[in-house]
């Protein structure tokens, strides 16, 4: 696809370097010449140097042939105003804007075409909010993404030693966890992806990728990892645009504490969440001040502050003096890989979050949604078998006869829609019929385009 990104800030950057390593055309405008240069040394694309609210910078970038418009500079103004001269002006037929304000959300009047003309919102704050509250819902997990309205989960665990899985094969698990209908797609020891064979014997440390109906989230998680008991004491390092997120999302259901480094917007916490919230002036990493605060007795820390190093620092830190879990935001991607796992339990990254969203417009065939896995290596994607036995590669046909890239595995079908929805945990023999959402592991993103074929359409199939 020919694809214009506005905006070479870190989101802006993030969403570049995942499209190029997709073999798409890319180009991204942004007033900074020096940053534009640095990304075309690291990265194959065109650097456009200006303004992207003037039709003739956009001109220039090839808005004229430009199949995706994605508008992530830091100011909502302005990629809403891109957004409406990439349509009006140049007939994009896509436009994607990055809106930091929850006065505009998906869905509203005002982003119609007739409007800004803006076909999608992402938002890394709410992504990142998001996240987070999965993982207080699922306290076992690394990462929880959900498909088909909720109704099939992915879930990431490590693996306990004291479950059963430590120590014995999948066959021998399956065997004695019969009654929890789910299905391991991934494994993976110290970064190094395992077969997913009835053979394979795991040991606690593992990640194990699973997918599952919702109904059998938890007694998945229990199986595999540690019963965690759940999260009701949270300190929260950094009262931004995040931390009160957070917050807000958190009334009535723990105790929070957030400690925020800037006075005017503490009071500004204070006066926006209710009295039994604690907000506190300081600096996460000050170690007194956690000390004081308990850090030891809190189920959960979570640093968003907008400094990378003050989140690792103040992570580790909390971690140290007894926090149960801790997860911190942090923008270089580069720097979530690696803390992924260690003393941090749990390292965000909010390009991450979101990217997911923006691939679901760059898939072909009957994509319904996409989550970026393992740091963008590994991707979860759902589509849609439509047709018959006669134009499509799915329908009619059983999991074993349906041919997919060597690693890449059918996990999970949804089937029938609203209140009759239910999920299948396929098994060898099961049949796919139309208009089933199909959710496939993919371990290496290589294996995307030969997958999206498997859900196109033809008018005649042989």
């Amino acid at each position: 696809m020919r694809i214009i990104i506005l905006g070479a800030g870190r989101v802006g950057e993030s969403v570049a370097e995942t499209l190029v390593s997709e073999a798409n055309d890319i180009t991204v405008i942004d007033p900074d010449p020096e940053r534009l240069h640095l990304l075309e040394e690291r990265l194959e694309l065109r650097g456009v140097a200006g303004n992207g609210v003037q039709p003739s910078v956009l001109r220039h970038a090839g808005a004229a042939d430009c199949d995706l418009f994605i508008a992530c500079t830091a100011l909502d103004e302005t990629n809403l105003v891109a957004c409406k001269i990439a349509h009006d002006v140049f007939g994009i037929p896509t436009t994607i804007a990055r809106l930091r304000s929850p006065e505009f959300v998906q869905g509203d009047k005002l982003l119609e075409k007739d409007g800004f003309a803006v076909d999608r919102v992402i938002c890394p704050e709410a992504s990142v909010t998001q996240t987070i509250h999965q993982l207080i819902e699922y306290p076992e997990a690394l990462q929880v993404v959900k498909f088909s309205q909720s109704e099939a989960h992915l879930v990431v665990v490590r693996v306990s030693a004291d479950s059963y899985l430590a120590g014995h094969t999948i066959a021998e698990f399956r065997a004695r966890k019969r009654d929890v209908p789910m299905r391991i797609v991934a494994i993976y020891r110290r970064d190094q992806e395992l077969p997913v064979a009835a053979e394979t014997r795991l040991l606690a440390g593992d990640e194990v990728f699973v997918l599952t109906g919702r109904e059998s989230v938890r007694p998945a998680l229990h199986a595999i990892g540690n019963p965690d008991r759940p999260v009701r004491r949270v300190m929260i390092a950094g009262g931004g645009k995040v931390g009160l997120r957070l917050a807000r999302g958190l009334v009535g259901q723990c105790e929070v504490k957030i400690i925020e480094a800037n006075r005017k917007r503490c009071a500004y916490l204070a006066a926006e969440l209710p009295p039994d919230m604690l907000v506190l002036q300081g600096d996460g990493t000050d170690e007194e001040l956690l000390l004081d605060e308990n850090v030891a007795d809190m189920d959960l820390f979570i640093a968003v502050t907008s400094d990378d190093e003050d989140n690792i620092l103040s992570s580790m830190l909390a971690k140290r003096m007894g926090a149960r879990r801790v997860i911190a935001l942090i923008n270089r991607r580069a720097y979530a890989d690696l803390l992924q796992g260690s003393t941090i339990d749990i390292a965000i990254s909010p390009a991450n979050a979101v990217i997911g969203e923006l691939l679901m417009h760059v898939r072909r065939g009957a994509v319904a949604a996409v989550h970026s896995l393992r740091g963008g290596a590994a991707e979860a994607l759902e589509g849609v078998a439509y047709g018959d036995a006669k134009t499509s590669h799915l329908v009619g046909r059983r999991i074993e006869q349906i041919k997919l890239p060597v690693g890449a595995r059918i996990g999970a079908i949804v089937r029938g829609v609203g209140a009759d929805a239910r999920t299948v945990v396929p098994a060898h023999d099961t049949v796919i019929e139309t208009d089933d959402h199909v959710i496939i592991f993919l371990p290496n993103k290589r294996m995307v385009r030969e997958v999206e074929k498997l859900f196109q359409v033809r008018a005649t199939f042989l």
